[in-house]
This record gives structure tokens, C-alpha cells and sequence, in this order.
């Protein structure tokens, strides 16, 4: 399980959800719902359950493609929440938050890609048998 490339990827795209979980407490999107809160919680589960899944290839690439989505949508929401912000003093970091979920979207496209690598690979050995 942990000797795999892909599950490092996942280990990377599962630190960028936590801290952008651990960063992202005082966004407030849609009035006082912690959407963000909510969203990086949900993800943090699948991405966990995808390097759970381990054994089961398919499967870890359908947990990693409905993160990716969830991503995405959190991507969008970020910038739209970055775009309606008001800079000043009061937001000196004002962005940073939109770097985490890039972060989680690399290492999710990275162990899809050594994942059907190794799939590719199964099924090769498998034809030779």
C-alpha cells in the first residue's frame, strides 16, 4: 500500500485539503454555512477511502476523479470568493487559500496517471499467462 508512488500522490492531495481545511475556518461563501469547512471534510474522507482501497484499481480511480470534481468545485468557489473579497490590512495573505486545492488537484492527477500505469501493467502480465 504505502510503497506505491500513487499513494504518495494521494498523501500529498489529502495534506492540501487539510490545510486548506485548517486555513479555510473563517471563509464565509454563503452567508454563515461553513461550506468550505464541509467540502474539505468530505474530501479528505474520499481521498482516505480511495488509499484504502488500494487492492481495487478501479475503484481508487473513480474515488480520485469524484475528488478531482469536488476540487474543482472548490477551486471555483475559492476564486469567487477571492474575487468578491476586499483587500486591505485586514486580508494580508489574501489567496493563499486557492493554492491548497491546486496542490490536492496535481497529486490526484498524478496517482490516476501510476495508477493506470500499474493497471496497464496488470493486465500485460496477464496476457502473458
Amino acid at each position: 500500500m504505502l510503497q506505491r508512488i500513487q499513494t504518495v500522490w494521494i498523501f500529498l492531495a489529502i495534506l492540501g485539503a487539510v490545510f486548506l481545511f485548517v486555513t479555510g475556518q473563517d471563509i464565509s461563501l454563503f452567508g454563515s454555512t461553513p461550506f468550505i469547512t464541509i467540502i474539505c471534510a468530505v474530501m479528505i474522507l474520499v481521498e482516505f477511502f480511495s488509499i484504502l482501497s488500494y487492492k481495487n484499481r478501479k475503484r481508487q480511480i473513480l474515488l480520485n476523479t469524484i475528488s478531482i470534481f469536488i476540487n474543482a468545485l472548490l477551486l471555483g468557489s475559492l476564486a469567487y470568493w477571492l474575487l468578491t473579497l476586499s483587500g486591505g490590512i485586514q486580508f494580508p495573505e489574501k489567496g493563499i487559500e486557492l493554492a491548497f486545492p491546486l496542490i490536492s488537484l496535481f497529486g490526484l492527477f498524478m496517482a490516476n496517471i501510476n495508477i493506470k500505469k500499474d493497471e496497464k501493467l496488470v493486465k500485460s502480465v496477464d496476457r502473458i499467462r
